[in-house]
């Protein structure tokens, strides 16, 4: 029938029992035609959406606190809450995730085809972060990151790790493909190194730019073009 209604056989069910009307009239008829533009159709008292909802395509900078998950039973603040009201009725989801503490580059979409190109591991974007740990690395610890740390769920290591001095408090870039949970944290703490912050700043050719933190935007026409052709940008 259209968006948020249900299966086919399910609004059958509802038609069957009364459940549906159209201008206010119930409907009995299975076949019954609706114009999308003009009618107006409720399913069990509530009010359906006949056009298609359009494809989004954010980029969130997002908070420290925050947390990337659809619903919460604490009542912690999440992603969506943080979004725009006129992105709220439009079902989107985040693509991956960022644990609460960490910051930055966070996409969100509608569009279940872009977050699979985003997120399955067949396509091993790049995810870049700056890392702000206590300390400092030695050569050693370097090479073992990038050569590969045993965790609880199998070895990990990172595509690359520089030292870096432009952007404080980060004290060093680091690249990785995987995409494990707490997968940086979890590596660093394996060496004795506690970060302290931790901020995504690209996903494959998409990078933060000056997105302030809180803020968020649409995603480009080329932009998405990039991930639908080759499943990167």
């Amino acid at each position: 029938m259209g968006a948020g209604a249900g299966s086919r056989r399910r609004v059958a069910e509802a038609i069957m029992r009364g459940a549906v009307t159209v201008n206010g009239c119930i409907v009995e008829d299975l076949s019954f035609s609706v114009d999308v533009e003009r009618d107006k159709v409720t399913l069990g008292g509530r009010a359906v959406e006949l056009r298609p909802l359009r494809k989004v395509y954010l980029m969130l900078n997002k908070p420290r606190g925050v947390l990337c998950t659809a619903r919460d039973e604490r009542g912690r603040r999440m992603v969506l809450d943080i979004l725009p009201q006129k992105y709220r009725h439009l079902g989107i989801h985040p693509v991956g995730r960022l644990d609460k503490d960490t910051t930055g580059l966070l996409l969100l979409t509608n569009d279940g085809e872009f977050t699979y190109r985003v997120t399955h591991p067949r396509f091993e974007h790049e995810r870049e972060y700056l890392v702000h740990i206590d300390g400092k690395l030695s050569a050693q610890d370097m090479r073992r990151l990038e050569r590969g740390i045993e965790l609880e769920d199998g070895v990990a290591h990172l595509a690359t790790v520089a030292e870096i001095r432009a952007n404080p408090p980060f004290n060093y870039s680091v690249i990785i493909h995987e995409g494990r949970k707490r997968q940086v944290r979890r590596m660093f703490a394996a060496l004795g190194h506690r970060v302290l912050a931790l901020k995504r700043v690209r996903v494959g050719g998409l990078g933060l730019g000056g997105l302030g933190e809180g803020e968020v935007r649409e995603l480009g026409v080329e932009e998405v073009s990039c991930w639908r052709a080759s499943g990167s940008c």
